[in-house]
């Protein structure tokens, strides 16, 4: 099966619930937009390309106080299918049809996978609250929609490993999305989505593949430029300190250099191996 009639079975799923989405997408879009649906694809196929997943070693370990899980988006290194199915979340039907879902125009997708790609999250790793970057590699475009497809199966929510939405900042109350097998979630980004994935308490792994949309116009109105920005969970009083005082020291580090001191390595370099 290859990447177009990959995407026609994602755009079918979104179509054949589009109203549902909307209404979920419409009802939180106040503070952080988001919505999920569930067997997104064949459960075959879902399975399929949980085995094509590379070994953790084969991958590149995101390890701080900010962060800790492996990534990857050299996809021409792994199993073609996995490329295929980060395409076909990109297929111009399946881009129009969930922009249409969150009433959005003029959207893109990234064939460069800046930040996206593949994720792995194994025992005791964790993704600390944060805002996503603000635009593409290239400062360009605002980045509007963040796009997760869960497959690993069996993935039970006290696992760990889930999406939490902090729509009312880190004293508020979260609202989290269970990073459930064959599962695809959208959530909106912008100045005040501050999110986070939780950490993994079981002996397994969590695994996911990531896309990104962005826009020539920002959600809102307010939104500014900003590096990723991470923030200590609320019962880690010095990570949060110590995660503040770094967004600002990559903030400053930005306002001399655009495109930052090095190139992100996290891209998808086609004409390399």
């Amino acid at each position: 099966m290859d990447r177009t009639e990959i995407a026609t079975l994602v755009y079918n799923t979104l179509l054949e619930n589009k109203a549902r989405l909307i209404q979920q997408y419409s009802d939180s879009k106040g503070a952080i937009g988001y919505f999920f649906v569930d067997d997104v694809l064949p459960e075959a196929l879902a399975l399929q390309i949980y085995t094509a997943f590379p070994a953790t070693h084969d991958m590149v370990l995101k390890k701080s106080l900010r962060e800790d899980k492996y990534v990857a988006a050299q996809m021409n290194k792994y199993n073609p299918l996995l490329e295929d199915v980060i395409y076909a979340f990109q297929d111009r039907r399946v881009v129009q049809l969930v922009s249409e879902i969150c009433n959005l125009k003029d959207i893109y997708p990234d064939e460069y996978l800046y930040a996206g790609g593949i994720s792995v999250m194994a025992h005791r790793q964790f993704l600390n609250p944060h805002l996503d970057n603000s635009h593409d590699k290239d400062r360009q475009r605002w980045r509007v929609l963040n796009l997760l497809y869960y497959v690993t199966p069996g993935w039970e929510e006290s696992y760990g490993g889930n999406l939490e939405l902090w729509p009312d900042g880190l004293k508020g109350k979260q609202v989290r999305v269970h990073s459930k097998f064959n599962r695809l979630a959208v959530m909106a980004t912008h100045n005040a989505s501050l999110h986070s994935v939780s950490p993994v308490v079981f002996n397994g792994v969590r695994c996911c593949i990531s896309n990104y949309y962005f826009s020539d116009h920002a959600l809102h109105e307010a939104d500014t430029f900003h590096v990723t920005s991470f923030r200590g969970r609320p019962e880690n009083k010095l990570t949060d300190i110590a995660l503040q005082l770094d967004t600002m020291l990559r903030t400053g580090i930005r306002k001399i250099f655009k495109k930052g001191i090095v190139e992100n390595p996290h891209v998808y370099k086609k004409g390399e191996k």
